[in-house]
């Protein structure tokens, strides 16, 4: 059975301001995302965390599966214009929010396309919301803001303006990312190193700020 209801998918309008993008509630349905939470990894940091650095049940497992497929990757092409078939893919998990997350940014220049799912059952804090603003300099300025609640699916096109980012918030929000990458080697290794990079400067601002951690 399957935990994608892709008529979400096919559903969801394509909005274009500030950049392409598009959000499809209940995308993994309610019964289907407490069983995937349930097999939910184990997290106890903050941080994007790559799937081979985690044990998880197979409820989450066959919706890796299901988000890695040919079905999965046409789905939301389709809604973009834009074959996604020879596209790599990376995908990292979280579980927690840390005060430097949320920064106003566009995503690497490697990526084609964004994907990203919520687990939290329900949101009603104000901060924790991506937003999709008009400029990299105001959190304030967005055309739509999208709450992290669970079977929520967010799919926008990469650009130099497909500027987002959230209020900050420091706790639990669950999230998986699934990336379409660019095919030529030299964005990829941009992307490695930059990633890297990132790292590296993450933990040194714990170093420096202990009272700054995500976890609860």
């Amino acid at each position: 059975m399957s935990l994608i209801d892709f008529g979400t998918i096919e559903a969801a309008e394509l909005q274009t301001d500030p950049f392409d993008f598009l959000v499809a509630p209940a995308c993994i349905p309610a019964a289907a995302l407490t069983r995937v939470n349930e097999d939910y990894p184990g997290i106890e940091r903050p941080g994007n965390l790559s799937l081979e650095d985690l044990s998880y049940g197979g409820q989450f497992a066959a919706l890796i599966d299901e988000i890695s497929s040919p079905a999965f990757a046409s789905a939301v092409g389709g809604k973009f214009g834009i074959d996604l078939s020879e596209c790599a893919t990376t995908i990292t998990v979280r579980k927690f929010c840390e005060k430097s997350d949320g920064n106003i940014h566009t995503d690497h220049p490697s990526k084609v396309i964004t994907v990203l799912f919520y687990f939290n059952q329900d949101w009603s804090n104000d901060a924790g919301r991506l937003r999709m603003l008009r400029s990299k300099s105001d959190i304030e300025d967005f055309a739509a803001e999208v709450p992290p609640i669970g079977g929520t699916m967010l799919a926008f096109l990469r650009t130099d303006h497909s500027w987002h980012g959230h209020k900050t918030f420091v706790g639990e929000r669950r999230r998986l990312q699934l990336n379409f990458l660019r095919t030529d080697r030299l964005s990829r290794l941009r992307q490695q190193i930059d990633r890297l990079g990132t790292r590296t400067m993450k933990k040194a601002l714990r170093v420096f700020s202990p009272s700054d951690k995500g976890a609860p």
